[in-house]
């Protein structure tokens, strides 16, 4: 599967029952993230859910962001390789903010996408 042909849903097109599954580095998820979200960086996707899948199931719906969505195609792709429900939050992170969903930070600072 080429990266273009990633299947892709909106922020606004979000189902409430998804997996939303961030692939971001450390740094990125503690500045801002959503409520909720499973954080998994990318280079350790395979790694973890060979051992620690947590919600990240082949039956349940995951939706993979970055901070703009090259990041997640590639997770995206190698999912749905793999047999997982996956598409790609289209925008990543920066689509989220811009649509002024929630996010939290760790810590006592303001979330923002890094």
């Amino acid at each position: 599967m080429h990266l273009q042909d990633v299947p892709t849903i909106s922020v606004a097109e979000l189902p409430p029952d998804a997996v939303l599954l961030d692939v971001r580095e450390d740094a990125e998820w503690q500045a801002g993230h959503v409520d909720g979200a499973v954080h998994i960086p990318m280079n350790e996707v395979p790694q973890r859910l060979s051992y620690d899948a947590g919600p990240v199931t082949p039956d349940a719906h995951v939706v993979v962001t970055c901070k703009v969505g090259g990041r997640s195609a590639a997770v995206t792709a190698w999912l749905r390789h793999q047999g997982y429900d996956a598409v790609n939050l289209e925008g990543g992170m920066l689509a989220w903010d811009a649509a002024g969903r929630p996010m939290v930070a760790e810590g006592d600072a303001e979330p923002y996408v890094y």
